[in-house]
């Protein structure tokens, strides 16, 4: 699974993409980022609140209980506003 972070998250991961292969334990998109959480100091940092998160499953905006399924994409990204 392809897993993509925008602005200031991929600024505190350091990286923009990565490719995972999560356990089988892993379901949802809120799963996903608790595993991710566990890699390192940054992963932890930069998904600490996911209240001040988005996520999108291949594409479409979905809730964190939202099921990974066949997933083979997950973007992580801080809410986007219009001005």
């Amino acid at each position: 699974m392809r897993v993509l972070y925008f602005a200031w998250v991929r600024e505190r991961i350091g990286a923009g993409e990565e490719d995972v292969m999560p356990p089988e334990a892993v379901r949802t998109v809120a799963d996903l980022a608790d595993w991710l959480r566990s890699r390192s100091e940054r992963h932890s940092a930069a998904l600490a609140d996911l209240g001040k998160l988005r996520a999108a499953v291949d594409q479409r905006f979905v809730a964190f209980d939202a099921p990974l399924d066949d997933a083979r994409e997950v973007a992580f990204f801080p809410p986007v506003t219009g001005g």
